[in-house]
């Protein structure tokens, strides 16, 4: 009786490898692939709510709009502002434009203003979106990131869309990251305009 051929080291190495990265695929399968695509966050946005006491500094960026106007997050003191980040090629950034236009229009008597963040676009990729969409606040380009950077560890960078809602001293109080579910940010602006 003879024994089976002892398997080369080559073999041994490659079966390794093989059951290796079947793992490793195994395990990023599910957690991030149905959540992340493309650099934008898909499917329903997380969201968060933060206690007025447990608020950090106000936030503080400012840029020329696309329609060439100044805007600081400083001339907007004593106001809710909600910041949404966005590009046009983005679908969650489609999917939700409507509603944010709609909630914008909603909100304008009560001193909410809305400001996007566009991380990509030029000027006429931005305001074909904004044409094509019925956008009516202003969007700052962020092609430099400089913005972006003011928002840092308030919004991740791969999680386009992103809205935050600040309160009126400027802090951000509520955040979602991915696309947002209308009703979630209506509850958000409510409950700072009660406080």
């Amino acid at each position: 009786m003879s024994l089976p051929p002892r398997p080369t080291r080559r073999c041994l190495l490659g079966a390794t490898g093989a059951a290796v990265s079947a793992a490793v695929l195994a395990a990023c399968g599910d957690d991030t692939s149905d959540r992340y695509e493309s650099g934008y966050v898909a499917g329903d946005g997380v969201s968060s709510e933060i206690a007025a006491d447990d608020r950090g500094e106000p936030l503080e960026f400012s840029g020329t709009t696309y329609d060439g106007e100044e805007f600081a997050t400083a001339d907007h003191d004593g106001e809710v502002l909600v910041i949404n980040v966005w590009y046009a090629s983005c679908p969650p950034c489609r999917k939700e434009a409507p509603d944010l236009q709609e909630i914008s229009q909603e909100y304008a008597e009560d001193g909410v203003r809305f400001i996007g963040v566009n991380v990509r676009d030029a000027a006429g990729p931005a305001q074909a979106f904004e044409e094509r969409y019925g956008i009516t606040y202003p969007s700052l380009p962020d092609q430099d990131a400089q913005i972006m950077y003011a928002l840092r560890g308030q919004v991740a960078p791969n999680a386009v869309p992103s809205t935050l809602v600040l309160d009126r001293e400027g802090r951000v109080a509520a955040r979602i990251s991915g696309a947002l579910e209308p009703s979630t940010l209506r509850a958000m602006i409510d409950r700072v305009l009660a406080e």
